[in-house]
């Protein structure tokens, strides 16, 4: 048998990238969902000392810190002796009650409390808390923070090339020039307006007994209002929201809102790829060269913008993923079916995909050279795109049919250049100071606003 490694690991995310996603490890590896698991275990009987249930009224509250050090001291050890219980068990969630009755057994003094340990629960209440305050954490750590690093970048960009002229390409043909900051300010916007949609997802757990009506709290204690003391737990103990009616499982409706909006930056950051790659094959851009890189095996010449590539070959799996999580989460047979269960296991991989692909991105961009002679040539060679700009003031001034003329002139196989355009308007019925305007139109500043 192999060992486990970046070398031997079955996914891209865990073996070749390892390097780029390693700190998802501590969000949605098997490791972390134990501990989130336990953390979840642990607020919840402190919440219910706080409440405080009779039996626990008496509880020592300086003893919290010694409980909350099971999770906050948590360790790969720790997570092996979890899964050993787990053997025995056959069930991963009651492996992680057992766990914690162990450690309170060698602190000793719990053994009058510690039945109160997933007291009332199903598996549920914890999978459907740990997995959202993970995938919260890891995009309050790790995923905004990257997206905040590229929209920095682009912004830099925006503003630094903000009087560069470029001409646009509309269908793949020349069109009305453009601004290359202001193309570049595009995705900043669009970017900035998606991540806040992402930001604004309300983060939602399930936290309500085997079928969803605290059945088991409410017959242990009915004078005790467990439907309040469910939305305050999961709102001031672990940051969510919590459902009020559920069946066994969360509705996964808001995870599925999280999981689109993150699809939806995603895609734009496809559409980012495309552009620069574009822009490069273009020449608008020369890429920065690393001693020792090889940029083809064949063709000694090549310096390929793979860095744009990968990004859109990983955001195209992470959207993927991300689709289908979106869409089969909120459906399931009657109460529950176990559906959900595996596939909320891999909730960590589209963001890893993501996560490779925006510091591929990120890679791309900062390799950049702008190659403004290029820019400038293209424009020089498309004397055609001002044609616009002069049946738009013919038009103003009433000329017969200027859009029909400028056609007749711009749609031959002649090569239309500044001599043309000259020539052009040298013969135009028109005030000499509407010529004067005219012929002060050049690609390179009818660029608009």
């Amino acid at each position: 048998m192999m060992s486990l490694d970046s070398l031997t690991a079955i996914s891209p995310i865990d073996g070749r990238y390892r390097g780029k996603t390693e700190l998802l490890a501590g969000y949605f590896s098997e490791y972390a969902l134990i501990k989130y698991r336990i953390r979840v275990e642990i607020e919840y009987f402190i919440a219910l000392c706080k409440l405080p249930l009779p039996q626990l009224a008496d509880f020592d509250a300086t003893r919290f810190p010694l409980l909350r050090a099971i999770y906050e001291e948590f360790t790969e050890e720790d997570a092996r002796r979890v899964k050993d219980i787990e053997k025995v068990t056959n069930h991963d969630v009651k492996a992680v009650e057992y766990f914690i009755k162990e450690k309170l057994d060698q602190a000793g003094g719990f053994e009058a409390c510690k039945e109160f340990i997933h007291f009332g629960l199903t598996s549920q209440d914890i999978n459907n808390t740990s997995v959202p305050l993970s995938i919260k954490e890891a995009l309050d750590d790790v995923m905004l923070p990257l997206l905040g690093q590229l929209v920095d970048q682009l912004r830099e960009y925006a503003e630094a090339w903000k009087d560069v002229p470029m001409l646009a390409k509309t269908h793949g043909q020349p069109a009305s020039p453009t601004r290359l900051g202001k193309e570049v300010m595009v995705f900043v916007y669009r970017l900035t307006r998606q991540i806040e949609q992402l930001k604004a997802c309300p983060i939602t757990a399930k936290f309500g007994g085997a079928t969803g009506n605290f059945n088991a709290h409410h017959v242990a204690y009915p004078d005790i209002d467990w439907r309040d003391f469910g939305n305050r737990f999961v709102a001031e103990s672990l940051g969510l929201e919590r459902e009020e009616y559920t069946t066994q499982i969360s509705n996964y409706d808001c995870l599925g809102a999280v999981f689109d909006a993150l699809r939806r930056v995603n895609t734009i950051i496809i559409d980012l790829d495309r552009d620069f790659w574009m822009y490069i094959s273009m020449e608008y851009f020369k890429q920065k060269i690393k001693k020792g890189e090889v940029g083809s095996s064949a063709m000694p010449h090549k310096v390929n913008p793979i860095d744009f590539e990968n990004s859109e070959g990983n955001m195209g799996i992470a959207n993927a993923i991300l689709q289908f999580l979106a869409a089969k989460l909120p459906v399931s047979r009657l109460q529950r079916d176990l559906t959900d269960s595996t596939v909320l296991r891999n909730v960590g991989v589209p963001l890893g995909h993501a996560v490779i692909a925006v510091e591929s991105t990120l890679k791309g961009l900062r390799k950049l050279i702008l190659n403004e002679q290029k820019l400038h040539e293209d424009l020089e060679n498309n004397w055609a795109v001002v044609a616009e700009a002069i049946q738009t003031i013919l038009r103003r001034e009433a000329y017969p049919n200027p859009y029909e003329a400028l056609k007749q002139l711009t749609r031959t196989n002649q090569k239309i250049d500044e001599k043309t355009i000259r020539e052009f308007v040298a013969a135009l019925d028109v005030d000499e100071e509407i010529k004067k305007q005219l012929l002060a139109i050049k690609p390179q500043n009818y660029t608009g606003i």
